[in-house]
């Protein structure tokens, strides 16, 4: 198959990159591979892959269409330097932008909010009522982002067991999915997803074959949505034992499962 032909899409943090904090996942310190920073905010080093993980992206990057897939908004994403050449292609905010060489596509951000607002309750009232039920005992910080979604920054280990399951009972019949990602906790929109973006993109590219990645209940459509997918053996997926057809369930967790993830997309593509 023609490289250009195979659309590679995968989520970013805790799939590909990791936090220091997701670094200690798996593996003694002995044991620890040498690693490439890849993102740093406020002069401090934040996200990392192994230098394994380096040297196969950039070849993954140069044999497929690779697009950057997150739900990090795009001030956020723009901190991120991954090894390899640029992407054409990068989708932030959960898709609610679709980055083509570095500029949001504005015909497409428009479709996104015109969906939302006919199909969802609004922003604000989700907001507020986050806002009346979380506890500051464990809430960190509270943000909206690129005015499409709210998440909180909490203390996790002492969230209560059943608050997130019962937020998201809220959410749903208003059109909102929720989502615990570390130590965030995430409210979207329903119809602000990854497989959507992705879709727009293999259109524009004309891709015979996507393939996909990631580990977070947010990342779910995009993996059914993909020819073949993969997540790791941690996250919320794996939490939860989430399974299905064409998504192959790796046993590799943390740093080491990004290193998985890019040699299954380069065989996958090179057959």
């Amino acid at each position: 198959m023609n490289a250009a032909r195979t659309l590679v899409a995968s989520d970013l943090d805790r799939t590909l990159i990791y936090s220091a904090a997701a670094l200690a996942l798996t593996m003694p310190d002995h044991r620890a591979p040498r690693l490439l920073c890849v993102e740093v905010h406020e002069h401090k080093p934040l996200s990392y892959v192994t230098e394994e993980a380096a040297r196969l992206l950039a070849e993954l990057k140069s044999s497929s269409v690779f697009v950057p897939t997150t739900t990090r908004t795009r001030k956020q994403y723009q901190r991120i330097q991954l090894p390899g050449p640029p992407s054409k292609f990068a989708i932030c905010a959960n898709g609610g932008h679709l980055l083509v060489d570095g500029v949001s596509d504005v015909e497409w951000a428009r479709s996104v909010t015109d969906r939302i607002a006919t199909e969802c309750a609004p922003l604000d009232e989700v907001r507020a009522h986050v806002r009346a039920v979380a506890d500051p005992h464990w809430l960190r910080k509270e943000r909206i982002a690129e005015d499409l979604f709210v998440y909180l920054v909490v203390e996790r280990e002492l969230l209560p067991g059943e608050w997130v399951k019962e937020l998201a009972a809220w959410a749903d019949p208003l059109g909102w999915t929720v989502s615990l990602q570390g130590r965030k906790i995430y409210a979207v929109p329903k119809p602000l997803t990854k497989s959507a973006a992705v879709r727009e993109v293999a259109r524009r590219t004309g891709a015979e074959l996507t393939l996909a990645a990631g580990d977070s209940l947010l990342d779910a459509d995009l993996l059914l949505a993909a020819d073949q997918g993969w997540r790791p053996g941690h996250g919320e997926l794996a939490e939860a034992g989430w399974l299905a057809p064409g998504t192959e369930a790796l046993v590799e967790r943390g740093v080491l499962a990004g290193e998985e993830i890019l040699r299954r997309f380069l065989a996958r593509a090179a057959r």
